[in-house]
């Protein structure tokens, strides 16, 4: 794991081995593309948004045969053993496979503003750096150490539980999921699902429409919501419904890692 660090602390902002270079300047002008100002309006309207065609085709199907490959993650986990869902995932393990690090590097300082409006508005003491690699750092100093981009895989009548990934102390606010096979070709049913806990009020739901290589940009676990008073924090969970045929893959960037 030290060794894991130091790639981290070294390297793992830029990609060096084989195609890598090519991969991180690709998904760089794209996520430059994005219309960060829509992303930025519907994050506060509604706590996500979603970024089209964030991944090619290719990308996707890339990124999905990674799954079964022997190497390149830390842990599997079998949903059903933890009461997480029906289903499972992999964590990928330092350094990451360069698609993976370049969107999470290219995509963190576009979210950076949000999180620290976020955080004022929610009056928390807590700021986020404009360098990716400097909130990492201060994520390794507080020992969490382990990387959070993860990888998962769904069969007929698999799901996932409304949840938030937190995985420590130091937690950034928002985070990608981004799908990475096509609905009604590929997979029946298994839909992005996410729910918003207002004090004093229903819960709301939300199904948000992707298609493959569409990203969800989303809350992590609270938002600032404008009130007749002010601001006060809204909850949010995701998860996704039951898949009825065919495999779905999503692929997660978070941007905070785990003790």
């Amino acid at each position: 794991m030290t060794a894991n660090v130091s790639q981290m602390k070294n390297g793992t902002e830029k990609t060096t081995k084989g195609n890598g270079a090519t991969v991180t300047a690709a998904i760089q002008a794209r996520v430059e593309r994005v219309d960060w100002e829509r992303i930025y309006a519907d994050l506060d309207a509604q706590g996500w948004a979603i970024a089209p065609k964030l991944l090619t085709h290719a990308e996707a199907d890339a990124v999905v045969g990674l799954y079964h490959r022997g190497d390149g993650f830390r842990s599997h986990v079998i949903m059903g053993r933890h009461g997480f869902g029906r289903g499972e995932y992999k964590y990928f393990s330092y350094p990451l496979p360069p698609i993976i690090q370049a969107l999470r590097a290219a995509a963190y300082p576009h979210l950076v503003p949000v999180a620290n409006k976020w955080h004022e508005r929610m009056s928390k003491d807590v700021r986020f750096p404009a360098n990716h690699a400097a909130f990492l750092d201060r994520c390794h100093k507080a020992g969490q150490v382990r990387p959070t981009p993860l990888l998962l895989e769904y069969a007929p009548e698999d799901y996932n539980c409304l949840h938030r990934d937190l995985y420590g102390e130091h937690v950034f606010p928002i985070q990608i999921a981004i799908l990475l096979d096509q609905p009604g070709e590929d997979f029946e049913g298994g839909e992005f699902v996410m729910t918003e806990q207002r004090p004093r009020m229903q819960t709301r739901a939300m199904v948000l429409p992707l298609k493959k290589g569409d990203a969800a940009i989303f809350a992590v676990n609270s938002r600032p919501m404008k009130g007749v008073r002010g601001d006060y924090q809204v909850k949010l969970n995701h998860g996704v419904s039951k898949l009825y045929s065919g495999k779905r893959h999503t692929v997660g960037v978070i941007f905070h890692d785990a003790t």
